[in-house]
């Protein structure tokens, strides 16, 4: 990803659909592809997927306005 803006967000803001990140630099970044009782399951850049707990990805891209 080039040039993006990360924000802090809550697990209450994250939706399918996002890119979120464990650092405010975006590496690594997944995108969200479900949630689940406060875990996501996650996609990495090579659409590996993971399950892991939102909390542990505090930093996500900002959507345009």
């Amino acid at each position: 990803m080039s040039a993006v803006d990360w924000v802090l967000w809550t697990p209450e803001e994250v939706h399918v659909g996002d890119v979120i990140s464990a650092d405010a630099g975006g590496m690594p970044t997944y995108k969200v592809v479900a949630i689940d009782s406060g875990e996501a399951v996650l996609e990495d850049e090579h659409h590996a997927a993971l399950r892991a707990r939102l909390d542990r990805f505090p930093w996500k891209v900002a959507r345009a306005a």
